[in-house]
C-alpha cells in the first residue's frame, strides 16, 4: 500500500492554533458505519453514544516539557527533544542541528542550571545524552522546558497544562494523547454517573509522532516501539465488558 494513498489536503486555516476555552466544547464528528451517516456534534455529546456497562479506556500518560533550547560551548544555538529515559540521567534525544552535535559536544541550558554531553549517535540519528544538574530533574524541566507541540502548531502555548489531559498521571510522553485533551473532569464524572466504566492504560507516546514516513509503501516503514503498562484491575474491566458484549472505546492519539 502506497503512503501517497493517504494524502489529502487540509487547509492551514482549519487547524486551530490555540486551545478552545472549554475543552469539551470542541467539535465532534460522528461516523455511523451501518447507516453510512455523518453527524456534526459538540464533544460533550459523546456521552449520548455510550451505554451503561461500556468501558472508556484512557491513556493517563503525562507529557514532559521535553523541548529544550540551549547553546553549545561555542555559543551556537541548539534544540533538544527528550524522547526516552535510557537509564538514570541518560536520555535518547532528537537534536537540531544534528550535523553540529557530535560525540563529546557539550551544551548549556537555562544559564547553566542544566548541562548535557553527547555520548553516542544512535540509529536514526538520535543522540544518547548525559545530563548534569543539581536538584530534581523534573523540576528543572518544568522551569526551562517547553511542551513539544506538533509541527503544525505555530502559536506559543501560554499554559502548559492545556497540553495535558485532565487525568494525566505518569511522566514519560514526548507528546500528548491528543484525543483525551477534550475531556473535562465534569464530563468524566457524568460518564461514570451514567454507569460507564473507565479503565486506564499508560502508553508513553514516543519518537514516531515526530518522524515523517519517508518510505514509498506503508509496509517498508519501520515502526518505533513505545512503553505501555496496564494494571490487572483495568484489564479485568475490559475483559468483563467484552464478555458481556459491551462496547470498549479507546481514546487514542487523535480519534476515539
Amino acid at each position: 500500500m502506497k503512503v501517497s494513498d493517504f494524502n489529502y489536503e487540509l487547509p492551514e486555516k482549519l487547524i486551530a492554533q490555540t486551545p478552545i476555552k472549554n475543552r469539551d466544547e470542541s467539535r465532534l464528528m460522528v461516523l455511523n458505519k451501518e447507516k453510512q451517516t455523518i453527524e456534526h456534534k459538540i464533544f460533550k455529546d459523546i456521552i449520548d453514544y455510550l451505554e451503561p456497562g461500556d468501558v472508556l479506556v484512557r491513556n493517563n500518560t503525562k507529557v514532559l516539557p521535553a523541548r529544550l533550547y540551549g547553546k553549545k560551548e561555542t555559543g551556537a544555538n541548539v534544540e533538544f527533544l527528550l524522547l526516552n529515559n535510557i537509564e538514570q540521567d541518560i536520555w535518547e534525544c532528537i537534536v537540531r542541528p544534528g550535523n553540529k552535535l557530535h560525540i563529546g559536544t557539550k551544551v548549556i541550558f537555562g544559564e547553566g542550571i542544566l548541562t548535557a554531553e553527547v555520548l553516542e549517535v544512535m540509529e536514526g540519528g538520535t543522540r544518547k545524552v548525559q545530563f548534569h544538574y543539581k536538584g530534581i530533574f523534573n523540576e528543572i524541566l518544568d522551569e526551562i522546558g517547553l511542551m513539544p507541540l506538533p509541527p503544525y502548531i505555530h502559536e506559543e502555548l501560554k499554559q502548559k497544562d492545556r497540553y495535558q489531559t485532565v487525568y494525566a498521571k505518569y511522566n514519560g510522553s514526548a507528546a500528548a494523547p491528543t484525543a483525551g485533551l477534550h475531556f473535562t473532569k465534569g464530563l468524566l464524572e457524568k460518564i461514570e454517573q451514567k454507569g460507564i466504566n473507565i479503565a486506564n492504560v499508560t502508553l508513553h507516546v514516543g519518537i514516531g509522532t515526530f518522524r515523517p514516513v519517508k518510505e514509498e509503501t506503508v509496509e517498508a516503514h519501520k515502526m518505533h516501539s513505545e512503553h505501555f503498562y496496564i494494571k490487572q484491575e483495568d484489564a479485568e474491566k475490559i475483559n468483563k465488558a467484552k464478555k458481556n458484549g459491551k462496547k470498549i472505546i479507546a481514546i487514542r492519539n487523535n480519534i476515539l
